[in-house]
């Protein structure tokens, strides 16, 4: 829209040349301002006023001098009137019309809050009004002292004039309903936009965080329960509890930098650039099973598929990360198999078996949402995500995502 630069922040600079009606500052119930470009329009429809009135004095030279002075009176009156058109278009335009069918010098105050009810007001207001303008030109052309042929061709004058000011107003209150439209489909657009990415980044933090902070939790436990252990496998646990809170703190890093990114106006100049790391796929698979290996866990990995699109094999990579997570929280020791299987064209499937056991002790906390962003982050995909106990005893995590025959970019 033309109240928002491309960065979506507002332009300012362009406010003045917008109405007030589009500038949404009344959204919070509050009394609408005047922009710039209002009173430059009230203005004109001010000074427009007062030239229809003078170019009418010489319609009434030739009345009695009391009838002059009350048009005179009536014709300022009514002019001044113009300045309070948009607080009362209704009224104004009432009684400016009611004025003007007898009175000659009220016509171009009239002519001006017909055109204002128009623009500011639905048909079912604006309509009835403009009837009631085309009704009281009967009183104004039998009444005033003139020629029939005169009176014929002020009526249609007045007709013409009456049905011309209503539909240019209409005009401009449809172009302004259409570009109010069309920006509340943009603002609904760039808000939808910065739900999802707000929502994309929560999944990845979870993903992610949940995955390091396990492990932390893990090999803190294995500190905290058995202190008496060689001091080489004291040394790797702590190697490990360092390594992963360091990752922890560069995926935060990175977040924060993305955030700080999505708003222009509020870098930190001082800062230092955070390096992206390559996001993983598919091919990082054994690395992560190799890390749960080292923290305890027996992952059995079996990995059909080796050339998976870069979209594709991160978030089976996410899929198969988190679902090793819930399995070290919730069946610590118990073996979990890991089958990732797929061929382009049909799509490529992953599987994450574990037998359902209890934990005992100490027990890693969690939100319980894992699952159903996976789920969320399957079906964005394309894909579909199921997740629950079978009849042998296992708790299987099973997803499916398509694998086009032609790699689109948004697949790589």
């Amino acid at each position: 829209m033309t109240a928002h630069q491309e960065d979506g922040a507002p332009a300012h600079e362009y406010r003045w040349a917008l109405p007030s009606v589009l500038l949404g500052d009344a959204r919070d119930g509050r009394r609408v301002r005047r922009s710039t470009r209002d009173w430059i329009v009230d203005t004109l429809m001010f000074l427009l006023a007062c030239g229809l009135t003078l170019l009418s004095m010489t319609e009434i030279q030739d009345e009695p001098a009391p009838l002059r002075a009350i048009e005179q009176i009536m014709g300022a009156l009514s002019c001044a009137a113009v300045w309070l058109r948009r607080r009362w278009p209704v009224g104004l335009a009432v009684v400016t019309t009611l004025l003007s069918s007898y009175l000659e010098l009220p016509g171009g105050a009239s002519i001006v809050a017909l055109f204002t009810v128009a623009v500011h007001r639905p048909f079912r207001i604006s309509g009835p009004v403009a009837l009631f303008s085309l009704v009281t030109l009967a009183p104004y052309v039998w009444l005033r002292p003139q020629s029939e042929l005169d009176r014929n061709w002020t009526a249609a004058l007045g007709v013409a004039i009456v049905l011309t000011v209503f539909a240019w107003g209409i005009v401009v209150r449809a172009r302004r309903q259409v570009i109010w439209s069309l920006r509340q489909q943009a603002e609904g657009a760039a808000e939808e936009a910065r739900r999802s990415e707000r929502e994309r980044i929560a999944r990845e933090m979870h993903d992610v965080l949940a995955h390091r902070i396990s492990m932390l939790s893990l090999h803190a436990g294995a500190l905290e329960f058995r202190p008496d252990a060689p001091t080489e496998e004291i040394a790797r646990a702590a190697g490990a509890i360092r390594n992963n809170a360091h990752l922890a703190l560069q995926d935060l890093r990175e977040v924060i930098g993305v955030l700080r990114a999505a708003r222009p106006g509020e870098e930190d100049e001082e800062a230092e650039p955070v390096p992206e790391r390559p996001q993983p796929t598919l091919a990082d698979l054994p690395h992560l099973a190799e890390e749960c290996r080292q923290a305890g866990m027996d992952v059995r990995l079996t990995l059909g598929v080796e050339d998976a699109p870069e979209g594709v094999g991160r978030n089976l990579y996410r899929i198969v990360q988190e679902a090793l997570t819930n399995a070290r929280k919730h069946a610590g020791g118990a073996p979990v198999a890991v089958t990732v299987a797929g061929k382009r064209g049909k799509g490529v499937s992953v599987e994450v078996r574990n037998p359902l056991r209890v934990r005992h002790g100490l027990r890693i906390p969690g939100a319980g949402a894992g699952l159903i962003g996976l789920t969320e982050r399957a079906e964005l995909a394309g894909g579909r995500l199921e997740h629950g106990a079978t009849p042998e005893g296992e708790f299987l995590v099973r997803a499916w995502l398509p694998w086009p025959v032609k790699t689109t970019r948004e697949d790589a």
